[in-house]
């Protein structure tokens, strides 16, 4: 009976540990994709459109994560002609802002 609970508990223990393995394997994975997108994106940008996405990222993430998509797309595809300066940032911005309608409602109590 003792026997069963250790075996029991050392097969646990494995699991866990397998499972803090792929975990931290998918963090450093992820650590390495951001470092390159980042990367990418200092090639990419002017600083004073890094700034401004920088700010956006801020305020709103889920649209500075798809102007950053967006980006990556154009350069993958050889469509960028030098670095995207601060007022083709803002083009992009206002079409992926334009797309995605915000909306909200007020509730009175």
């Amino acid at each position: 009976m003792e026997e069963e609970s250790e075996m029991i508990k050392r097969k646990k223990l494995e699991q866990l540990k397998k499972q803090l393995e792929a975990s931290e394997a998918q963090e450093e994975t992820d650590e390495q994709y951001e470092q390159q997108k980042e990367a990418l994106l200092r090639s990419l940008l002017t600083p004073e459109a890094r700034e401004r996405l920088g700010r956006v990222r801020v305020a709103r993430p889920e649209v500075a994560e798809g102007v950053e998509q967006q980006i990556m797309m154009l350069s993958q595809r050889g469509m960028l002609k030098g670095k995207i300066d601060d007022e083709t940032l803002k083009k992009l911005l206002k079409k992926i802002t334009d797309n995605q309608k915000v909306d909200f409602t007020i509730r009175r109590r």
